[in-house]
């Protein structure tokens, strides 16, 4: 059994910098990680949604060159090439974190951790063998995952979550985004650029609802002025997936 001084169980952004600061203290350091070095943050979340939303802005800046003193003809959007490029974005950015990992003599090891007793971890690869370590420390930065709604179960085909919004191979023409946080909105704001007809149903009064009450305001004016449907004090009660797309029950409050 692999003994180290201290294992870290996930390497996101909370996870990767710890066994890096470790490591340059001294101390001998693994790290576990079950899918790409870098965790949701680099692959799936933050990053790549900006490389995705970078490529809407300047698309929103071809279709309105003339307010810059341009002119363009013809400026039109590859959907399928927006994508990739976002995704290889991701992928070098997971790529540094492997660098990093091996200039600080970070042991990396491939798998889904299990934290057991007397400060072990097993730990089971992609074959299923299964190998036991152990830490005098043993950090957890496993992250967050979304929340499933009960009305709203996930196919990953007309129900998606934020990994299929960012690999669809098709740009859909119309789009429900179910809740207004920073996820829903950048991928409202992204989906809308790119010209799909977006409708943001939010359950509570206003959008991004954890933001300050002015901020919500002037966004929603925004979006609308955009041509974003916003529905506030709502919910989506049910959906019928029968037909060749999805049918939303959306309940309000009015």
């Amino acid at each position: 059994m692999s003994t180290f001084d201290i294992i870290v169980l996930g390497s996101g952004p909370g996870g990767y910098v710890t066994a890096i600061r470790a490591a340059q203290l001294g101390f001998k350091t693994a790290i576990i990680e079950k899918e790409s070095l870098g965790g949701v943050c680099l692959n799936w979340g933050c990053i790549p949604t900006k490389a995705l939303l970078k490529s809407a802005q300047v698309f929103e800046y071809l279709k309105h060159a003339e307010d810059y003193g341009l002119k363009i003809k013809g400026a039109d959007k590859d959907f399928d090439a927006v994508v990739k490029r976002s995704r290889s974005v991701a992928e070098g950015m997971s790529k540094g974190v492997q660098f990093l990992m091996k200039k600080n003599k970070i042991e990396v090891i491939k798998g889904f951790g299990t934290l057991k007793a007397g400060k072990k971890v097993s730990v089971k690869a992609e074959d299923g063998s299964i190998t036991e370590y152990s830490a005098n420390n043993i950090i957890i930065a496993t992250g967050a995952r979304s929340r499933e709604l009960p009305s709203l179960p996930q196919d990953g085909k007309k129900i998606i979550g934020y990994r299929q919004a960012m690999t669809l191979n098709k740009q859909p023409k119309k789009m429900i985004v179910v809740g207004s946080g920073a996820i829903g909105i950048e991928f409202a704001y992204f989906y809308n650029s790119m010209g799909t007809e977006v409708t943001v149903v939010e359950y509570l009064p206003n959008i991004v609802p954890v933001e300050d009450e002015d901020v919500s305001k002037q966004l929603e004016r925004s979006f609308k002025k955009a041509g974003v449907k916003i529905m506030t004090s709502a919910e989506v009660t049910s959906v019928d997936t029968s037909g060749d797309g999805v049918k939303a029950t959306v309940k309000t409050a009015k």
